[in-house]
């Protein structure tokens, strides 16, 4: 008889998610033959911006992770920038780059470390590494006490890269500093000797111990290399400016099929999202971002996810560090559990070196922001770019600096999409089908190739309902300022409006 077991919430990632795996013995093995991936918050972010100041985008965007802000503030200001024609500095292209690459590097010594290794280590009888599942820790005494201590040897190197990030953002999390046009902090001697100093610290951690690390662990569970593989399409952005405009990028963007190594071009008109198993309305299934809805519908009867589900070409697309290096051609040993774990070491090493070689390319002093010119007629961009954790777009349209309508699609809509019009399971989903569980009282396997995809719900969803009790007060709308950059970097005006 299947057994289905639920895991609500799923711990050691963000946000809230709910898993459904049904579990059946498949030729005299126990193993998960159908999966429901549930994002049980709804994020409201696209209806909070509607009607707001161009302007205030980004800082509102960046609220909805604190994890991976700068993507979002980013994908925010790309739109922005797109939409007011605006091509930004040499500096302004850099600083966003390290303020980016440092935002990365954290998030991946974080994963591995602190969200991950906790499903494969017996650590000590104390939080965060109690209570847990027994089931299948095949570590022996040694290894487990290197890895304990690297945990909080990278709790440091966490830091040190969000003082990195905080150079030239302002702060971390949710930088101030970045906005439509470019950067409003400046480039300094002594900051660029910061940077220079930080990053010299983060590589050797990498090279010594993160990658080795993963390695060990890889070499410990080799089985997990043909373990959660999906339906093998990958799907990045691409990311990381080399040039001003934007046509050379670090990380390349691109698409595959099935695990191919053919990189086939990315066609942002492909790109829609359907709402057949999610609590929206049925009158935004299919649509574009561009022309996207976020009219929630609760109870609806065949959902069970607050997530949309973003197709390409009507397929279900992995998006995250795998895809990235894949479709770069820097990681194609194959797609499971494993190799997320080992193309995510392998990025970040790519970008701390990036990030040491964009030191050389800031000039002290010099420019870094330019005046948008918001157009008076109603116009619509969008801004790609990747987070951590993958693909990430924003669609937005405005009218005089207004914002009419803008749609956010994450990451992890991508990767833990419900079942779209076609019934069609999402990535995450789809990775659990197969997956072998020794002990369905600890299904610690799903929990694996869960963490492997590093879901990231408070980037998928965010505001809660309160109890039927409560009293709901409706607020007027929200004094919106702009900024008018009339003085040095780092100063502004406010307005009201």
């Amino acid at each position: 008889m299947p057994t289905i077991k639920t895991i609500d919430p799923v711990t050691r990632l963000e946000g809230h998610l709910k898993i459904e795996v049904t579990i059946d013995t498949v030729g005299g093995v126990q193993k998960v033959v159908d999966a429901r991936a549930t994002g049980t918050l709804f994020r409201g972010f696209e209806s909070i911006l509607v009607n707001r100041d161009l302007g205030d985008a980004q800082h509102i965007t960046e609220r909805i992770c604190g994890v991976c802000p700068v993507s979002h503030g980013l994908a925010s200001v790309l739109a922005q920038d797109a939409l007011t024609q605006t091509v930004v500095t040499n500096n302004a292209r850099v600083m966003r780059n390290v303020v980016l690459a440092s935002n990365f590097v954290q998030s991946h010594i974080l994963h591995f470390y602190h969200l991950a290794v906790q499903d494969y280590v017996d650590g000590p009888a104390m939080p965060p590494w109690q209570p847990s599942w027994s089931s299948d820790k095949r570590l022996d005494a040694a290894t487990t006490t290197r890895l304990v201590g690297n945990y909080v040897k990278a709790l440091e190197k966490r830091r040190q890269a969000h003082e990195m990030a905080a150079l030239f953002g302002g702060r971390m999390p949710h930088p101030p500093a970045l906005v439509g046009g470019g950067m409003t902090s400046a480039v300094t001697a002594a900051r660029v000797a910061s940077l220079k100093a930080y990053v010299a610290q983060l590589i050797p951690f990498i090279t010594d111990t993160y990658l080795p690390d993963v390695t060990l662990l890889a070499s410990k569970y080799p089985d997990y290399y043909s373990i959660g593989r999906g339906h093998g399409s990958l799907l990045a952005f691409g990311v990381f400016d080399q040039n001003q405009t934007g046509s050379s990028k670090l990380l390349k963007r691109g698409r595959v099929v099935n695990g191919s190594t053919t990189v086939q071009a990315v066609d942002v008109n492909a790109i829609t999202e359907s709402v057949k198993a999610s609590w929206y309305a049925a009158a935004g299934d299919g649509l574009k971002p561009a022309a996207g809805v976020t009219t929630p519908q609760y109870p609806k009867s065949g959902a069970y996810s607050w997530l949309k589900a973003p197709r390409y070409s009507g397929a279900p697309y992995e998006v995250g560090p795998l895809a990235r290096m894949w479709v770069n051609g820097d990681y194609r040993r194959g797609i499971s559990v494993m190799d997320r774990h080992a193309a995510r070491a392998q990025e970040a090493l790519k970008i701390a070196q990036a990030i040491q070689s964009w030191t050389g390319q800031l000039a002290v002093n010099g420019s870094a922001y330019t005046q948008p010119r918001v157009p008076t007629t109603t116009r619509s961009a969008y801004g790609l770019t990747e987070a951590p954790r993958g693909a990430l777009g924003h669609w937005v349209q405005a009218t005089a600096g207004r914002i009419d309508r803008y749609q956010i699609i994450t990451p992890t809509c991508w990767n833990a999409s419900p079942r779209d019009g076609a019934g069609v399971r999402g990535p995450l989903e789809q990775a659990l089908v197969g997956t072998p569980v020794r002990t369905i009282g600890e299904p610690v396997e799903v929990l694996r190739v869960i963490h492997s995809f590093d879901p990231c719900l408070s980037c998928a969803v965010h505001v809660m309902r309160p109890g039927d009790q409560a009293d709901i007060k409706q607020l007027e709308p929200a004094t919106v300022f702009s900024v008018e950059h009339t003085h040095g970097p780092g100063e502004h005006r406010r307005h009201a409006h």
